[in-house]
């Protein structure tokens, strides 16, 4: 609604929030292997739904997201994680 000179009301300033610089865990520490038999570590890039996380979120180097996508679809082909989870259903 706009004020009787015309004029918009003025909004109190939005609060700038920190975001912190996300790294590719797999650059870091070289211990950490992809692996399409390894369900545990492929479990932390897929959403509750079933859904492949996107570089955006989950911080990783396009290279690592690439090799993580090929893991993650072939352990779905060979019935080692699910397509869908029963949450997502």
């Amino acid at each position: 609604m706009a004020a009787p000179n015309g004029e918009r009301p003025s909004r109190p300033p939005q609060r700038k929030f920190f975001h912190r610089k996300k790294f590719c865990r797999f650059c870091t520490d070289s211990n950490v292997k992809i692996d399409y038999k390894n369900p545990v570590i492929l479990n932390n890039f897929v959403t509750e739904r079933g859904k492949i996380m996107p570089r955006r979120i989950t911080g990783n180097c396009a290279y690592h997201q690439r090799e993580l996508t090929v893991a993650i679809k072939r352990a779905r082909t060979i019935a080692i994680m699910p397509f869908v989870t029963a949450e997502g259903r």
